[in-house]
């Protein structure tokens, strides 16, 4: 198969990428950053992990009309930029291909979904972790389950089980269900607790995750989350959200949140897709959310100082 990942210069892309072309697969790395593409091109792409480092020489370029078309598209960017690069991709597209998005958030799969068919589409969510090092590295700081299933409710497993294959051919858990979305919303509860608790308060991981009144809050955004989920039909335990939470939270140590990473370099968040999709989908289902409404006003207020 030949793989593009788009937004292969990140964290998330370049751990995917370096795991897929080490794995064997024509990859072919699409990213707007010159100099990681450059450095890629240059000497390679580099991934940190708990069993060594690897290097791999995949394709890399900002053009991706020179690439031709592939077989499967993964979009890894914030949820920003994710129009951008659907608009990007469409040299790589054609009818057979497959697109899969595992980002952050909700909503990400129907910004891709206006530009390609909604029967080509994989959606999914991981719990693997990375983080840029450099430009053409990356470390892999943790490990989990990968979830994938079709954008359409009900469609045919097919296209999320051949994912799932070459994902699993290159060490990374996959697991395919039906019931995907509702998996999305559990990772939207853990980021809607976690993300803007630790980009607001400057905390790590471990720290956030330290018993005392900002944990209390973290599992009481949580708690609005899972409300505004079961209403919509996804059923998701409390309790267990709640554990997964601070396992999560005690597991990642010295660890810092990609919304705190975001805010310390003045870059836009993404908590529009994240307690504001809990916000949006409770005025849907009239249902009231004041802390994650908080989160949402109080980051964007945080985004504003910044033009100062």
């Amino acid at each position: 198969m030949r793989i593009a990942i788009v937004g292969g210069g990140g964290a998330m892309g370049g751990t995917w990428a370096g795991r897929l072309a080490g794995a064997g697969y024509e990859v072919v790395v699409v990213d707007v950053a010159a100099d990681a593409i450059a450095a890629i091109r240059s000497s390679g792409l580099t991934v940190d992990t708990v069993d060594g480092t690897i290097t791999t020489h995949p394709d890399a370029t900002t053009d991706p009309a020179r690439s031709g078309l592939v077989d499967a598209v993964f979009v890894f960017v914030k949820s920003q930029h994710t129009r951008s690069a659907a608009e990007l991709a469409r040299p790589l597209v054609s009818s057979t291909t497959t697109l899969i998005s595992l980002q952050n958030g909700w909503g990400n799969a129907d910004v891709l979904a206006e530009v390609y068919p909604a029967e080509q589409m994989v959606v999914g969510v991981t719990y693997h972790s990375a983080t840029v090092r450099a430009p053409a590295h990356v470390a892999h700081t943790g490990r989990g389950p990968t979830y994938l299933g079709p954008y359409v409710d009900g469609a045919d497993l097919a296209r999320a089980e051949t994912i799932a294959d070459l994902l699993g051919a290159a060490g990374i858990e996959p697991i395919v269900t039906a019931s995907v979305k509702t998996e999305i919303w559990k990772k939207l509860v853990l980021n809607a607790a976690t993300l803007p608790a630790a980009a607001l308060s400057g905390l790590t991981a471990g720290e956030l995750g330290q018993p005392g009144p900002l944990l209390a809050l973290v599992d009481a955004l949580a708690s609005e989350a899972v409300v505004v989920g079961n209403a919509l039909g996804h059923l998701i335990d409390r309790d267990e959200r709640l554990e997964r939470i601070h396992t999560v939270l005690a597991g990642a140590g010295a660890g810092k949140a990609s919304m705190l990473q975001d805010v310390e370099g003045h870059r836009t968040t993404e908590i529009d897709v994240i307690n504001g999709a809990i916000v949006r989908n409770a005025v849907l289902m009239g249902i009231d959310v004041p802390l994650n409404r908080a989160m949402v006003a109080l980051i964007h207020g945080l985004e504003r100082s910044w033009a100062r």
